[in-house]
């Protein structure tokens, strides 16, 4: 039985954050998030979803079809979302995520109702959950200890699961983080290897 899954990019004003000098913030936002969107279009037996919370005309960046969901914070992304069994939340300043990651946290949800690809310095670069997103739950895709701060809402120990980690791009110094051998990125890499 084929289960639906919503993969669902999170752009909110803070994804610009990581612009390098001589590059506008918002041309920097863009082009994270359209990259980040990209590899979740590209993913097999999933429907790509875009969630702006205050930044208006994504649609440029979407393929015919996207949805593009307004929220007015990001807490509100998972409820923001067309009915599905699954979906993941990924924040849209990771713009070389590996989209294998995102299918290990699709496989967490098999023993957990929510996964987590934690960030490396603090917060989280993706959260998966069953839907609708269990109400004993908050969605802090920031919190500096998200995976501490689910666990302790949880009603139970194995209610959260966590993948690999990955990195965000949430200061100008993060951009040394991407790796140029790792495919995709193409919008973010002609701005920054320019």
């Amino acid at each position: 039985m084929l289960t639906d899954r919503l993969v669902a990019v999170l752009v909110t004003p803070s994804t610009g954050d990581a612009a390098p000098p001589g590059v506008g913030r918002d041309e920097f936002l863009r082009a994270v998030a359209e990259d980040t969107y990209e590899m979740v279009a590209g993913l097999d037996l999933v429907t790509p979803v875009i969630i702006a919370v205050g930044v208006p005309g994504l649609e440029e960046i979407a393929w015919p079809g996207t949805p593009v969901i307004s929220v007015d914070s990001a807490d509100r992304a998972f409820a923001a979302l067309p009915p599905a069994d699954q979906a993941v939340v990924v924040c849209g300043d990771a713009p070389d995520l590996p989209p294998l990651l995102i299918g290990k946290l699709f496989r967490e949800l098999g023993r957990a109702e929510i996964a987590v690809c934690p960030a490396d310095n603090g917060g989280a670069v993706a959260v998966a959950a069953h839907l609708p997103f269990p109400d004993w739950a908050t969605l802090d895709v920031d919190h500096p200890e998200i995976v501490k701060a689910l666990r302790a809402q949880a009603p139970g120990p194995r209610k959260i699961a966590t993948g690999p980690g990955w990195h965000r791009l949430r200061t100008p110094a993060d951009i040394a983080r991407l790796d140029p051998g790792l495919e995709g990125w193409d919008s973010t890499r002609a701005l920054v290897m320019a």
